[in-house]
């Protein structure tokens, strides 16, 4: 029995693909190519696909203040998915934020940033999901919004205040750069790479506070919380940005996830699996060049030089500061006493601008949770950090925290263990779990 169902649905797949295919005209190959690679600058799968599932099926959930919703179907099924839309409709939803039906999306889609896209990417992308995606008929699950707050009719005065029009838009992205590649750079961060969506912070209205440099530079200065993690300022700061960062720095980062300076975690891991790791090597050096533009938000903050008194106390062994005797115990092996770490397998702590942030979420999640580093194509090994949240107490991960973000040189502000307690409350799901540490 189990057999037929699954022939059943084998050619139930096979004739709505067929089905498909008979009402699309021939696509240019050339045209889909393109389309794929554009896709992959505006990190599409990331939220559109879930782990193990259907590529574009939908169904990532988003958790956002007014409750939870879901990434919708957008493979070419005609009553599941985006197969019905023309291209200018498709080309309203990605730019202007308006569905098929007439409603308003939500801003979880990044329509602001898209509205930059010129309309030769938007034809090649609807050409890549008309015809080199696959057909899926399942839907996402119902979004978790209650009434009022589910009434997408307000969404259409958001969009009048803060989605940009779509011509004024791209005019902001063509303006003049000293070289064509960090133009290109510009565009590709602003419009399809939709880097502020997370690194740009936002007004109680939802709005990204800036859409571009040229709004003022609260653009990419850090963002609001992201699955339980800060997105870091990509700007020019020495402590809290990419002030210390090269070009080959910054690409060598979105090709493979991890440098001399530092390793992606959370969402940005994903961005970048997805994403800019299918970017090519000139794309990739457009962008560092773009946010090697950007001034500091900061300009006349301190600059983090190291200091080796933390290092030189530990070598002595000395563990006698707070939160020192944790970090010999579970963290020397890996980031060693002087902070530096063995990049780019395991990232340096001295100096890390995750670990110089104001808010400790970030530094303090990982520790609770772990963090993953999965395998890229120009870097196949993947690192996991594990969780330390059953072997060590609130109290213990605070101290820790507080040394990291003393020690050499990062003199960030301490953390209590009732932080640490808040915090574990909205803690990632732990990636690997240490098994408990016997007690003697």
């Amino acid at each position: 029995m189990k057999k037929t169902l699954s022939l059943l649905g084998s050619a139930i797949a096979l004739i709505a693909t067929a089905a498909h295919a008979q009402t699309q005209p021939p696509a240019d190959n050339d045209l889909v190519a393109q389309g794929q690679y554009i896709a992959a600058a505006a990190d599409c799968s990331a939220c559109h696909t879930l782990k193990g599932g259907m590529s574009y099926a939908g169904g990532t959930a988003f958790k956002l203040p007014i409750g939870t919703i879901y990434a919708p179907n957008i493979t070419p099924d005609r009553e599941h998915g985006i197969g019905a839309y023309t291209e200018a409709e498709f080309s309203r939803a990605l730019r202007e934020g308006v569905r098929r039906d007439g409603s308003s999306l939500y801003p979880a889609m990044p329509y602001p940033s898209y509205a930059r896209m010129t309309d030769r990417d938007i034809h090649a992308l609807y050409v890549y999901f008309q015809h080199g995606v696959a057909p899926v008929a399942s839907s996402p699950p119902a979004n978790g919004i209650s009434w009022p707050l589910s009434m997408r009719w307000p969404m259409t005065i958001w969009r009048s205040m803060f989605s940009p029009d779509v011509r004024k838009a791209q005019l902001n992205v063509q303006r003049e750069f000293e070289d064509s590649a960090t133009a290109r750079g510009a565009y590709l961060v602003e419009g399809p790479a939709h880097c502020g969506a997370c690194h740009t912070p936002r007004a109680v209205t939802m709005q990204e506070k800036a859409l571009s440099n040229a709004d003022g530079n609260i653009f990419l200065s850090g963002g609001d919380t992201v699955d339980g993690f800060i997105p870091v300022n990509l700007r020019q700061d020495n402590r809290t940005g990419l002030g210390r960062w090269t070009e080959d720095d910054i690409v060598a980062f979105l090709a493979t996830g991890r440098n001399r300076q530092g390793e992606s975690f959370g969402s940005m891991s994903e961005a970048i699996e997805h994403g800019t790791q299918h970017l090519s090597d000139a794309d990739l050096h457009a962008i560092a060049k773009y946010l090697l533009t950007l001034t500091p938000r900061q300009p006349n903050a301190a600059a983090w030089t190291y200091d080796k008194a933390a290092a030189d106390a530990l070598q002595h062994g000395d563990a006698s500061a707070r939160g020192a005797r944790v970090y010999v115990d579970h963290c020397e092996a890996c980031h060693r006493s002087d902070g530096h770490g063995y990049a780019p397998t395991f990232p340096p702590l001295a100096g890390n601008p995750v670990v110089m942030s104001d808010a400790p979420d970030s530094l303090v999640h990982i520790v609770q949770s772990g963090a993953a580093l999965p395998g890229m194509e120009k870097a196949p090994s993947s690192f996991v950090m594990p969780s330390f949240s059953r072997n060590l107490t609130n109290q213990q991960i605070a101290d820790v925290v507080t040394f990291i973000r003393h020690a050499w040189g990062n003199n960030a502000a301490e953390v209590d263990a009732a932080t640490v307690a808040k915090l574990a409350k909205s803690a990632p799901t732990p990636v690997l779990k240490n098994p408990p540490i016997p007690l003697n």
